[in-house]
C-alpha cells in the first residue's frame, strides 16, 4: 500500500505548512505540499501528503475524508501514478489535423481549398 495521498477541493488559503499539520494528527508526515499555479502563484486546489507508513496513511484518509475545510468538503484518498503521456505538454498522435478529416485539405472541397 501506498504511502502518498491525494488531497483534493482544498480551500485556496490552505498552505504546505497548515496541510502539514492536519496530518500530522494522524502519525509521521514526510512531506506537504499544495500545488501551485505557475503564472498567478496561487493554489490549485489540491496537494499530496507522504506518510511515514501506509498505516499512518490509511488512518488519515478515513478521519480526513469528506471533512470540512473553511466551508470545503475536502477529498482524501491514495495517491494514484501518473499514466505516462499525461500531461500538458504531450499531445495524442493521432491528433486533430486536417488530414484525419476528409472534408478538409486541398482537392476535398470545404476549407483551405477545393474544387472549382
Amino acid at each position: 500500500m501506498s504511502k502518498k495521498i491525494y488531497v483534493g477541493n482544498l480551500p485556496y488559503s490552505v498552505t504546505d505548512s497548515s496541510l502539514e499539520s492536519n496530518f500530522s494528527e494522524f502519525g509521521g508526515v514526510t512531506s506537504a505540499k499544495v500545488m501551485m499555479d505557475r503564472d498567478t502563484g496561487r493554489s490549485k486546489g489540491f496537494g499530496f501528503v507522504e506518510m511515514a507508513s501506509a498505516e499512518v496513511a490509511q488512518a488519515a484518509i478515513s478521519g480526513l475524508n469528506g471533512m470540512s475545510v473553511d466551508g470545503r468538503s475536502i477529498v482524501v484518498n491514495l495517491a494514484r501514478p501518473r499514466e505516462a503521456g499525461s500531461g500538458s505538454g504531450n499531445h495524442p498522435t493521432a491528433g486533430y489535423r486536417a488530414s484525419n478529416r476528409p472534408d478538409v485539405g486541398y482537392g476535398n472541397g470545404g476549407y483551405g481549398g477545393g474544387r472549382y
